[in-house]
């Protein structure tokens, strides 16, 4: 096995076109991670660095996690690509909720060009709301050298712009690079931080602090998690769909027997992404209003990371969202309609309403099953890592996009070298990527 992976990587090198992607997505990766440790002027960076220390398993924490470390020392990506991804999903969301936005989807590229740019538009709104509340936080921790009002403009033009710069690099990454643009950012933040996380569990062990046994018991425990979630995130019930023959002239069509797959993880990371924006906001307000309002300081307890309060919400959320997504983008009678048109049907099942009927009745047993295995995934390794005193957050949502999108990257990689009949990464299996089955 790792024989035919060192001879598909050095593969990817005798194709002068995946040869360009990789280097090209190589360098945006590099730019992104240079642009993480260059800081927002105005900020004592050792007060900074002290505060992030004492909240390393909290709210600011957490936040850090998505930026790839720059959150923690407030660089000018300190926002991260996270408010594009979430004005993205609201778009698609309101897409099937406000029928004009679904009329401009369905216009082709010049819909998707409008519908893009009000993304845009909508992350720059976004930015600004976060980058406000920041400068805020930051003047409230008195880590500013010199508060006031042409701080608070300076950095929030700042951070508004590095949004939109790493929003630019994504969008370059994904028209030349390898995979989608933005999922790759987050997925570079994600493992940079690992290093980091390493060495200061390392030092725990070394202080005393923790038990060396446990944390490779919890380390084990990590490793068959990237398992399961490699094994679910390409898991689908598939629904067998038989398409009758029929003679036009004197050709006859059809007959032929496929499926429709279900995913178990319909919702994939979207409904974590939700959950945890949600839950966030006590904890920032908290972190931002807490000395002026002292009941905040108490909600910040119950809705830190790892708190009863907090995962309970958190699991109810996670499911709620899983869906609800699937509500939206999923429609069982379009594809019951879509299966009658064309002439297949469902063993079994009568053509029409009961297939749609059949095919909402399968979808929601699956997404209860995908809804579940999400909670698991989001909440059980947070609980662990916090009773066994350890501040390693690669779990829940990191773990999801760290494992899809590097299925995803190697699923585009392996289908440039078998085009060019070269062995892909595995010899005798196909990889199978978040989006086929």
């Amino acid at each position: 096995m790792f024989k035919n992976l060192f001879e598909g990587l050095a593969n990817i090198f005798k194709i002068p076109e995946l040869k360009k992607k990789v280097l090209f997505t190589l360098g945006i990766i590099l730019v992104y991670r240079i642009g993480c440790h260059v800081p927002t002027p105005g900020i004592n960076g050792e007060l900074l660095a002290a505060r992030m220390a004492q909240n390393a398993g909290g709210i600011l924490g957490f936040l850090d996690l998505f930026t790839g470390g720059a959150f923690n020392k407030f660089s000018v990506f300190a926002l991260g690509i996270m408010p594009y991804i979430s004005t993205s999903i609201i778009m698609q969301l309101l897409q099937a909720v406000i029928p004009s936005l679904e009329k401009l989807a369905k216009e082709g590229e010049s819909g998707r060009k409008k519908i893009t740019q009000y993304t845009r538009y909508g992350t720059v709104v976004l930015c600004v709301i976060q980058s406000s509340a920041m400068t805020i936080m930051m003047e409230q921790y008195g880590l500013v050298l010199n508060p006031g009002i042409g701080f608070k403009l300076m950095t929030v033009l700042t951070l508004t712009a590095g949004t939109i710069f790493i929003m630019w690099l994504g969008e370059k990454l994904t028209e030349n690079g390898i995979g989608n643009g933005m999922s790759m950012l987050i997925f570079a933040g994600i493992v940079a931080r690992i290093p980091a996380e390493m060495m200061m569990i390392g030092k725990m062990v070394g202080a005393g602090a923790t038990n060396a046994i446990l944390v490779l018991a919890v380390f084990a425990f990590v490793i068959f998690l990237i398992g399961v979630v490699v094994y679910f995130s390409t898991a689908a019930r598939r629904i067998p769909v038989q398409y009758a023959q029929r003679v036009v002239g004197r050709r006859v069509m059809g007959g032929q027997s496929t499926y429709l797959p279900l995913k178990v993880d319909f919702a994939g990371v979207i409904a974590i992404i939700f959950s945890s924006s949600i839950l966030s906001l006590p904890g920032i307000l908290s972190q931002t209003l807490g000395t002026r309002i002292p009941f905040l300081q108490m909600l910040a307890g119950w809705f830190s990371p790892g708190a009863f309060v907090y995962m309970s919400l958190y699991a109810i959320l996670i499911i709620f969202f899983c869906y609800f997504y699937t509500a939206v983008v999923f429609n069982p009678p379009d594809i019951a309609e879509n299966i009658k048109k064309y002439g297949g049907f469902i063993p079994g099942v009568r053509p029409g309403q009961p297939t749609a009927d059949f095919i909402q009745y399968s979808l929601d047993r699956v997404v209860l099953v995908g809804a579940v295995f999400i909670v698991f995934i989001a909440v059980v390794p947070d609980v662990i890592m916090k009773q066994a005193n350890i501040p390693f957050y690669f779990g829940g949502t990191s773990l999801l996009i760290a494992v899809g999108v590097a299925l995803d990257t190697m699923k585009q990689i392996e289908s440039h070298l078998l085009m060019r009949h070269y062995e892909g990464f595995m010899k005798d299996s196909k990889l199978k990527s978040r989006a086929g089955f």
